[in-house]
């Protein structure tokens, strides 16, 4: 039964399936020149952002276009990540990256040619300069790799003048071929590769090369680490001498009483200007994280692709990965050191913040439990007074209605009831006391207790 229904399929089904054969190896046979470009296209602090990404993406289909439409070529789609055409006098493999784009031209040769010869006849000849002049500020790699076939004799002596390095990588690789390059920028601009076919398979010479062009290309990508790590560390030293002068002060703050209110001052100045080291650290880290954690993606790559190669040394000069090791392996291990340093400095302002805030809590706490005592006191004080006035108010009370049971009593004696109005008064000034004073305690308690539940 067939499921060629792609209702049947799921939506991604084809486009996965396609994505493990999306940038397969050229196919390369001795004797052959090739010229890589990795066209870089990113603002210098690497931020990544989305909109940059989508600029690096719109330039280099555009780059791209150009160079079809020179030709009479029709270019891909905008969401094209690769691309190959034979233009007829040269091949081309184009592939889009997250920060940069490859351009590899390949020319085979019908006649043998001397290395020298192979290098002059580099296909990238046949781009027009126009094309090669829109690149400006842009190229991160310029590489010629010449593809040729072994000699009989040894060729390790003629290999010297090919390159100006005093240096010279070599080793047999894969069990066929042999690699020899100084990974230095030769007079012309381009980098320079030599990839002898000793007895390498079919489709072998091309996955060789793809290696030693990624490798190169990775190589630089990763090392863009580098200037920003040495850039961090002038700005790290001054701000871990901040915070050692910080945490001195916080120090002496400490000692010198931090519960007066110049000490409460000292405190929150200080507070403010690590707030302002944190501020300082946060922004060099957003600023380098990403740049970063990408030298270490492409470092990793570069050992992944060195590890395919499986190479045996040659007599006398190291191989790829012993110059990496020693050359690259520095740079990318200064990357990773200023950044456990931004963070471990990071994690230290944060403790040292936390610490001041503690003891600034500290001191709003005890001045606020001043407030609270002090209220208390002023409470006790009016309860004091309260009193004195109800003492008063019994008195006062009791002197009015004293007063009035005396008009009481003159009445009714003028009326010819029997009675000694002040006699009577005076025996009622305890009556009326006692009872003002225990309807005010009554009334006191029908106030206060409701308050208390």
């Amino acid at each position: 039964m067939s499921i060629v229904y792609a209702s049947l399929n799921h939506p991604q089904r084809v486009a996965l399936a396609a994505e493990v054969h999306s940038r397969p190896f050229l196919h390369l046979s001795a004797p052959e020149s090739l010229t890589h470009l990795a066209v870089y296209l990113r603002d210098q602090d690497g931020a990544g952002a989305s909109t940059d990404a989508n600029h690096h993406v719109t330039f280099q289909h555009a780059l791209l276009s150009d160079l079809c439409l020179h030709f009479g070529v029709t270019a891909p789609g905008t969401d094209a990540k690769h691309f190959f055409h034979d233009f007829g006098r040269f091949r081309l493999k184009w592939e889009c990256h997250t920060e940069f784009a490859s351009y590899t031209f390949a020319q085979s040769h019908d006649a043998a040619l001397t290395t020298d010869e192979a290098f002059a006849a580099a296909p990238l000849r046949h781009v027009p300069q126009q094309w090669l002049l829109a690149l400006q500020g842009k190229i991160m790699v310029a590489a010629h790799v010449v593809l040729e076939r072994a000699p009989e004799h040894d060729a390790a002596a003629s290999m010297a003048r090919l390159f100006e390095g005093k240096l010279l990588s070599s080793s047999k690789v894969l069990q066929g071929g042999e690699i020899w390059t100084d990974f230095v920028i030769q007079a012309d601009g381009f980098s320079r590769f030599v990839v002898r076919d000793i007895d390498l398979r079919d489709l072998q010479g091309g996955r060789l090369v793809q290696r030693i062009l990624e490798i190169e290309t990775y190589r630089m990508m990763a090392l863009l680490g580098l200037p920003h790590a040495l850039q961090a560390g002038p700005v790290l030293n001054a701000i871990e001498s901040d915070l050692a002068t910080l945490t001195a002060a916080m120090v002496d703050a400490e000692h010198g009483g931090g519960n007066t209110s110049a000490g409460h001052a000292e405190d929150e100045r200080i507070l403010r200007e690590i707030t302002g080291l944190a501020a300082r650290i946060e922004k060099m880290s957003l600023e380098n994280s990403y740049r970063f954690s990408a030298s270490q993606a492409y470092f990793r790559l570069v050992k992944a692709r060195i590890e395919e190669l499986r190479e045996t040394r040659a007599e006398g000069v190291p191989t790829i990965g012993e110059f990496m090791e020693r050359r690259l392996a520095p740079a990318m291990d200064t990357c990773t050191s200023v950044a456990h340093r931004q963070k471990a400095l990071a994690e230290r302002i944060a403790h040292t913040n936390d610490l001041l805030r503690t003891r600034i809590g500290i001191v709003q706490e005890q001045q606020n439990r001043q407030i609270l005592e002090s209220m208390n006191a002023r409470a006790a004080q009016q309860l004091r007074l309260q009193q004195a006035v109800e003492g008063l108010s019994v008195a006062a009370i009791s002197y009015y209605m004293v007063g009035l049971f005396g008009y009481l009593g003159k009445a009714l004696k003028a009326a010819g009831v029997p009675i000694n109005p002040d006699v009577a008064t005076g025996l009622m000034v305890p009556v009326f006391a006692v009872g003002v004073w225990f309807g005010l305690r009554r009334l006191h308690k029908s106030v206060h207790v409701p308050e208390m539940n």
